[in-house]
C-alpha cells in the first residue's frame, strides 16, 4: 500500500493531503484495503453509500442501464430521468407545478439554487454560521468556514451569515431585500449540530412574511439519512426549494434541485441553466434503485431505530470522555470532552473501524442505511478501549 500512496502523491494535486488507506473493494458495510485488511465503514463515503457497497439492487440497475445507454446529453431525455424527477417530487410532497433540475453533485445543486434566488430580482442571500454548502465559488460564498473561503476571496457579494439556530438573529436579518435564506436542517460538517425542527418552522414563517425563498440544503441529510426522506419534513413545513445529492445515487454522482410550486419553478426558464452530464440515464437509473430499495427494505424506520440504538448504547458506556450523542437517524456525532478526535479516528482505523473526526472534539458517523445494530454494537464495544488508548495532542 505504501508504494501506491507514493504514486498518489506524485500524480494527484494535493488538495486532500495523503489518504491513510488505499481501498480495493467493499461488500455491505465493510471495505478492504489493498493489503487485505477489513474495516467496518461507519462513514459511508460521507453519507453517500446509502445502500453500502455492492448492493445487488444498485449493481443490477447500473449494469442493465450501462448496457443500454450511459449518456445521451440533455438535448434529449430518458425514461429514468423522467421517472426519477417524478419520484423526487413524490417523496418531497411537492405540490402540482413543482419541478426538478438534475445535476452531478451537491455543489452543482447549490449553484442552481443561487441562480434561482437571483431570478427573484433580489441580491441578498442569508446563510448560517457553521454552514457547509460546497466548494465551488457560489457555494463557497454560502459556506462559513474562513479557511475554505479566504484563499479565494472576493467571493460572490451579497451573502451574510447569522448564528445557526438563533431565531431572533434570523428574524432581524431577513428583510424584503432578501432573495433567499439557505439552511441545513442539521449541520453535518459543523459537527452534526441539530437546532431542532422548530428552527425551520420559524424560518418558514420569517421568510414567508418577507417574500423570501426558503432553500433547504438536504445534500447530507436527505434520502433517509435522518429517518425521513428529507429532514425538513420533521418540521412540517413546505420550503421553496431543496437541494439533494450524496445518498441519492448510492455512490453514483448525482445532485438535484427540487422547486416547490409553479411560481418558484417558473423562475428558471429555458436557456438560463444547464448541465451536460446531469440527469444522465446511468445516474438516474441508479438513484431509482436506491429509492426503491429504501422502501422495500424499510430503511427509513431502520435509520431511526438504529440511530436511537447507537445513541443509547454509547450513553450506556458512561465513559468520562464521552458527551451525549448528537444528531438524527444515522447522521450522528459522538462529542468528546478532550480534543482527541483525530487520534481516536486513527486508533479506530487500526482496530478495523472507519469514522470521521469532523471536529477536534467530535467524531461523525454516517454509516450505510443498511448497517445492522450488531455492527454498530461492535464499534460501541471497542470504543472504551480506543478512548483509553489516545492522548491529547501535544
Amino acid at each position: 500500500m505504501s508504494e501506491l500512496l507514493d504514486r498518489y502523491q506524485r500524480s494527484l494535486i494535493g488538495v486532500f493531503g495523503t489518504p491513510p488507506l488505499v481501498l480495493s473493494h467493499g461488500e455491505g458495510c465493510y471495505v478492504w484495503d489493498t493489503d487485505g485488511n477489513r474495516y467496518l465503514d461507519l462513514v459511508g463515503g460521507i453519507a453517500v453509500n446509502a445502500l453500502g457497497h455492492g448492493h445487488p439492487a444498485l449493481v443490477s440497475a447500473l449494469s442493465k442501464q450501462a448496457a443500454e445507454a450511459i449518456h445521451i446529453s440533455n438535448l434529449f431525455t430518458s425514461v429514468p430521468q423522467i421517472e426519477l424527477a417524478e419520484r423526487l417530487l413524490q417523496i418531497a410532497d411537492a405540490p402540482q407545478g413543482s419541478g426538478v433540475f438534475l445535476a452531478n453533485s451537491g455543489a452543482e445543486a447549490i449553484e442552481a439554487a443561487v441562480k434561482l434566488s437571483r431570478r427573484t430580482g433580489r441580491q441578498e442571500i442569508i446563510a448560517a454560521d457553521g454552514a457547509f454548502h460546497g466548494r465551488t465559488t457560489g457555494a463557497l460564498a454560502l459556506t462559513s468556514k474562513a479557511a475554505y473561503r479566504e484563499p479565494f476571496e472576493p467571493l460572490m457579494p451579497g451573502v451574510s451569515h447569522v448564528p445557526y439556530g438563533d431565531v431572533d438573529a434570523l428574524r432581524a436579518a431577513v428583510t424584503t431585500e432578501t432573495a433567499a435564506v439557505v439552511l441545513e436542517p442539521v449541520q453535518g460538517e459543523a459537527g452534526v449540530v441539530d437546532p431542532g425542527p422548530a428552527y425551520l418552522t420559524a424560518a418558514r414563517e420569517i421568510t414567508s412574511a418577507t417574500g423570501t425563498l426558503l432553500i433547504i440544503d438536504e445534500i447530507q441529510t436527505g434520502i433517509g439519512r435522518t429517518g425521513e426522506w428529507f429532514a425538513f419534513q420533521a418540521s412540517g413545513i413546505r420550503p421553496d426549494a431543496v437541494t439533494v445529492a450524496k445518498g441519492l445515487g448510492g455512490g453514483v454522482p448525482i445532485g438535484g434541485l427540487i422547486t416547490f410550486g409553479p411560481e418558484v419553478s417558473g423562475l428558471l426558464t429555458a436557456g438560463q441553466h444547464g448541465t451536460t452530464f446531469g440527469g444522465n440515464p446511468l445516474a438516474t437509473a441508479g438513484a431509482l434503485a436506491v429509492l426503491d430499495t429504501i422502501v422495500q427494505e424499510g430503511l427509513l424506520a431502520h435509520a431511526t431505530e438504529a440511530g436511537h440504538h447507537l445513541a443509547d448504547a454509547i450513553a450506556a458506556l458512561e465513559h468520562p470522555v464521552l458527551e451525549p450523542v448528537r444528531g438524527r437517524g444515522l447522521l450522528r456525532a459522538i462529542p468528546l470532552r478532550r480534543p482527541v478526535a483525530s487520534a481516536l479516528a486513527a486508533a479506530a482505523r487500526e482496530a478495523g473501524f472507519i469514522v470521521n473526526p469532523v471536529a477536534p472534539q467530535a467524531i461523525r458517523l454516517a454509516p450505510p442505511l443498511v448497517v445492522t445494530t450488531d455492527q454498530l454494537d461492535d464499534f460501541v464495544s471497542a470504543l472504551p478501549d480506543l478512548l483509553d488508548s489516545v492522548k491529547d495532542p501535544s
